[in-house]
């Protein structure tokens, strides 16, 4: 696909999120062709959609369909996802949400077989970063407009540090994103992009204010959001550890980019 392709399949699936989420956006989708995008150029599909998913807040479960097609299983199932802390979950199709997030129809459920976790790690941190891009743009849009003692809260310089922290963070994220073609990249990409979006969450909500703590204001919802999808398949915390155990036992780094 060329960058005009790409750029209107973007268009078309942002008034798709837009306009629908849960079961109702999952039968969207599969009607615009998810399937056969994901099946044919996973490279494009991948980023596009997840990243959308973060920037409008809307949500569907096409994490089970990266996952089944990485397993070479047809897609249409909800396989049973590893979570933060040695559990597991599965993302229901269909159903209400679920307790750790109402928005999200997500069950505990007893230990499943062992599923592929590498472009499931690359499609929730592309999601994660969407979710971070969304809070900066709330975060920088009220800095912009709210005056305090006479100046744009913009104008202040802790508030512009705590902003460009987030972007730094957030670019971090993408880098590695764009950079992970193995497992090993896949496990620092994702939690880079929990990092980046747990750091998103920590420096708008200071930005925001009192504001950022009501249920009134979306913050809240992608706050949520990247904190239930940091535990999915591997928490930051969990991830670099892990990277670190590694690191330790093979005494050497692998080169991530050739520069």
């Amino acid at each position: 696909m060329d960058a005009a392709e790409v750029e209107l399949l973007s268009e078309t699936l942002r008034k798709t999120m837009t306009a629908a989420s849960g079961p109702a956006l999952d039968t969207a989708l599969t009607e615009l062709g998810w399937p056969e995008l994901l099946a044919e150029f996973p490279e494009v599909a991948i980023p596009v959609v997840f990243r959308l998913l973060g920037e409008t807040g809307a949500q569907a479960p096409v994490l089970n369909d990266v996952v089944l097609g990485a397993a070479g299983l047809p897609p249409g199932g909800a396989p049973v996802l590893p979570y933060a802390g040695g559990r597991w979950v599965v993302w229901e199709r269909v159903g209400a949400g679920g307790t750790l997030d109402p928005e999200l129809p997500l069950r505990q459920a007893p230990a499943g077989d062992p599923v592929p976790l590498d472009a499931g790690r690359r499609a929730l941190g592309w999601w994660l970063l969407g979710s971070g891009r969304a809070m900066l743009v709330l975060a920088r849009t009220h800095v912009l407009d709210r005056v305090q003692f006479g100046r744009p809260l913009a104008g202040f310089q802790a508030v512009r540090h705590r902003l460009a922290e987030t972007f730094v963070a957030l670019e971090g994220a993408e880098a590695a994103l764009v950079a992970a073609e193995d497992s090993f990249g896949s496990l620092l990409a994702k939690a880079a992009a929990g990092q980046a979006a747990l750091t998103a969450a920590r420096h708008c909500q200071q930005v925001l204010g009192g504001i950022g703590f009501t249920a009134e204001h979306p913050l809240h919802r992608h706050v949520r959001r990247a904190l239930v999808l940091d535990g999915l398949l591997g928490s930051a915390r969990e991830l670099t550890r892990e990277a670190g155990a590694r690191l330790r036992a093979e005494g050497a780094a692998p080169r991530l980019v050739q520069l």
